[in-house]
Parts: C-alpha cells; structure tokens; sequence
C-alpha cells in the first residue's frame, strides 16, 4: 500500500528527507541557499539525510547532493 502526502508540494521549493524513525521527515525551503545550510547543517550533526531537489510540479530538478 502506498502513503499519500496530505498535502500538495510547493513548486520551485527546494526540497531534502531526514532519515528519522518510524517515519522520513520531509523539509523544504524556498531559497537553495537555506536549503543547502539546513541540509549541510543536519548532516554535521550525524543525522542521516537524503537530497531531493527542486520541485518542479512532477519530479525533482537540480537533485545533485550538496557537499
């Protein structure tokens, strides 16, 4: 069974997953720049995270992981 999102994304946020557990937490900013500092920053803390990218309406663009 697949899970649905209650919600609809923004387009043109930028979007990353935090591994948590039992469930994934999905963050989005609206600059890259935020996006990139809270990524880069949850990752200096150990934290597991998967980059996502831009949302463009259908799939993610510019969904190269920040180093």
């Amino acid at each position: 069974m697949s899970s649905r999102s209650a919600y609809t994304k923004g387009v043109g946020n930028y979007y990353f997953k935090l591994k948590s557990s039992p469930n994934d937490i999905l963050i989005h900013r609206k600059q890259k720049e935020a996006a990139v500092n809270a990524f880069l920053n949850y990752t200096k803390l150990g934290k597991e995270c998967q980059w996502l990218g831009k949302w463009n309406g259908k799939d993610y663009d510019d969904n190269k992981e920040p180093s």
